[in-house]
């Protein structure tokens, strides 16, 4: 007999496969579920029955065995979901002056998206700023519902920013960095996205009416993506090579 268990700290249960075995009859791999880390271990009964092999699936190592091997790809795949299905926003700051925090902007943030302190910018209202945005860095910042009407955003830098739901009409980009920012839902109308990069800016039901797109910078399937927005009227579409 041989069998393989995993026990992992998402939840308490567990699961089980059979398969044929051509020196035992059968192969059980029992996926244990409890509150320590996530291991692996693999015990097999056969021509030797003291034979027992145990590893630890971070870092997959000691690990002798083919089967438990392919057990250990399906109950880290198995576990994965659970925790992208439970990931949520962080509960809005509480620190005074929040807001205020997009004028100093994050000082280490940059492109990779890294900050020094999370910047909460959520149901804040910018409009009209012409000044205190212009060239920020504002890297992985929380957007969502913040209002930014016809601010100069021009030269800023918001590299995996989550916008989604925020206002942005008539907001000046030009060029902004704004690499794997999340603009689900945005208002986008009459925004100028001028020589700014968008590479991997996802706009799903953005509206983005009479918004400026010159020689903006965008990835081929980006640009596949961004073309099937509706709201993009002849001469944006035209500009950006839609077909």
């Amino acid at each position: 007999m041989a069998s393989v268990s995993v026990s992992d700290s998402f939840s308490r249960n567990s699961s089980s496969l059979h398969f044929p075995s051509s020196s035992s009859g059968l192969q059980r791999f029992t996926r244990q579920k409890s509150s320590s880390q996530l291991r692996i271990r693999c015990s097999g009964t056969g021509i030797d029955d003291r034979s027992t092999i145990q590893g630890s699936l971070f870092p997959f190592q000691n690990l002798k065995n083919v089967a438990c091997s392919l057990f250990a790809v399906w109950a880290v795949n198995a576990a994965s979901p659970a925790i992208a299905a439970n990931q949520r926003l962080p509960p809005l700051s509480t620190e005074p002056n929040r807001c205020e925090r997009a004028f100093v902007g994050n000082t280490i943030g940059q492109a990779n998206g890294v900050y020094d302190k999370p910047i909460d910018l959520r149901f804040c209202d910018y409009s009209n700023d012409k000044s205190n945005l212009k060239g920020k860095s504002l890297a992985a910042a929380l957007m969502s519902d913040a209002k930014f009407d016809g601010a100069d955003m021009s030269e800023v830098v918001m590299s995996k920013a989550y916008a989604v739901g925020a206002s942005f009409k008539g907001v000046d980009f030009s060029n902004a960095v704004l690499d794997r920012v999340n603009f689900e839902k945005a208002n986008l109308k009459g925004a100028v996205f001028k020589n700014s990069v968008l590479s991997g800016s996802t706009f799903g039901e953005a509206q983005l009416e009479d918004a400026v797109f010159e020689d903006t910078i965008i990835g081929y399937i980006d640009l596949q993506k961004l073309c099937t927005n509706a709201t993009i009227n002849d001469e944006g579409r035209a500009v950006l090579g839609c077909r």
